[in-house]
């Protein structure tokens, strides 16, 4: 079942499609929300995070993070950081959240626990068939 809530003049589901009050939209489908899940999961492998290859396949030309560090990234410096250290998360993610944002764009939204928890937020978009990382950002969860 989907669970909303208001802000403003939207309704966002916990997952599904973001429309507007009182109307529908045939945004993406729950396939499409799925893969993108999938492919959140599989950035968070060492075994991807350490492969330059599957990584650029996965991030979109353009990507960008705003990481929980404060620093901004690109396509080239994640590869390159990945690379020395494809350690992940200490936690699983918790909380995946996706929601069809338009026909070819998906926000996923996550929590990761932990000594160095965060709040994610993943910006998924369709490029020639497949579904690409095009913005992520990290922000670190409050302390207790």
């Amino acid at each position: 079942m989907l669970r909303t809530a208001r802000t403003g003049s939207r309704r966002y589901g916990q997952t599904g499609t973001m429309t507007p009050m009182g109307g529908s939209q045939n945004m993406g489908t729950d396939a499409d929300r799925s893969d993108v899940v999938g492919r959140e999961l599989l950035l968070l492998d060492p075994a991807v995070r350490s492969d330059s290859d599957r990584l650029r396949e996965l991030l979109h030309p353009d990507f960008v993070e705003f990481g929980s560090s404060g620093r901004r990234w690109d396509v080239e410096a994640v590869v390159e950081a990945l690379a020395a250290d494809p350690s992940s998360p200490s936690q699983a993610p918790t909380e995946l959240t996706p929601v069809s944002v338009a026909t070819d764009v998906v926000l996923l939204t996550y929590r990761i626990e932990g000594a160095r928890g965060s709040l994610r937020s993943s910006v998924w978009v369709r490029d020639a068939g497949s579904w690409r990382l095009r913005f992520h950002q990290g922000t670190p969860l409050a302390p207790l």
